[in-house]
């Protein structure tokens, strides 16, 4: 425990028998509950788990390759039935990627009352931005840039799943609705970004060794940006009259769509579609940012 707060985390495995036993037991002691999720492991992963010493209340879930974010939303549920209110719900990967040494930091704010989910950015230094492979490097700042504009805050490392979420908020999420897969991360931020919540963002280290990816590049940017551009309107439109900024942002937005048509006897007019949306843009985080109540960036 941390304070008045029960601590779990919760852990989506796929093959992972390599690294599963040292990631549990290297959890720090203030950890109260572990919840392995299993999901359609073919190697020892289940066996190796059930070997693994820690102190925290070890729960091995067996799933059918439902995918990593319907994995970690069973994690969250189990806790919600059985651990202890409040609590803080970690996530943490099984490839041992997370640093077990950082989830103090990652808990804390939500332990001080400060926010409601908190992300680990593993892109604060440059010794931990040199460290991460080039190709999810350029992957990072690309979906970076995009989920910025689907959430109406500046967000850094959306990909980073090193997270931590009240039970408050995990017992008003919309589980029905929540995204199953890769993507997952991001699918969160726009989220909670549309309902007000507060985000904190803070600095972990990147761990990578031999874990190979299972995310199929192409696959991943045009499942996970057409679920962007979805959540993103659905979004906008929730606050468009509710907002006057929002309102004038949309005004904005439908103005770019319209310099195209005038582009066709004047050119010059499509300069209109990227200026527009610019403006769009940045009227959209102006009305996030009086959603939430304080600065956009996380």
């Amino acid at each position: 425990m941390m304070g008045e707060h029960t601590v779990g985390v919760v852990i989506p495995a796929h093959n992972e028998e390599r690294h599963i036993t040292d990631v549990l037991e290297t959890l720090p002691v203030v950890v109260d509950y572990a919840v392995v999720v299993d999901d359609g492991s073919t190697d020892q992963t289940y066996s190796m788990a059930q070997k693994a010493s820690t102190s925290a209340k070890v729960t091995i879930l067996q799933t059918e390759g439902v995918g990593v974010g319907a994995a970690i939303d069973l994690g969250h549920q189990h806790l919600l039935k059985t651990a202890e209110k409040p609590f803080v719900s970690a996530v943490m990967a099984g490839d041992g990627q997370m640093d077990p040494d950082d989830l103090m930091a990652v808990v804390l704010p939500i332990i001080e009352g400060k926010a409601d989910h908190v992300k680990g950015n593993r892109m604060t230094t440059r010794e931990d931005i040199e460290q991460m492979p080039k190709r999810r490097r350029r992957a990072s700042k690309v979906l970076s840039w995009l989920t910025t504009l689907a959430s109406g805050r500046v967000t850094k490392d959306p990909q980073c799943g090193y997270t931590a979420t009240s039970s408050e908020l995990l017992e008003q999420w919309n589980w029905k609705q929540s995204w199953k897969g890769y993507g997952y991360p991001n699918f969160w931020l726009i989220r909670l970004s549309s309902k007000g919540y507060r985000v904190v963002d803070v600095p972990v280290k990147a761990v990578y060794g031999e874990e190979t990816s299972g995310i199929k590049p192409v696959n991943f940017f045009l499942s996970v940006g057409l679920m962007m551009t979805i959540q993103h309107h659905k979004r906008a439109f929730s606050h468009l009259f509710s907002s006057p900024i929002m309102m004038f942002s949309f005004l904005f937005y439908l103005a770019g769509y319209a310099s195209v048509g005038f582009a066709i006897n004047q050119p010059l007019f499509l300069l209109g579609l990227p200026f527009g949306w610019w403006i769009a843009h940045r009227l959209d985080r102006l009305a996030m940012r009086r959603l939430i109540g304080g600065r956009t960036k996380i």
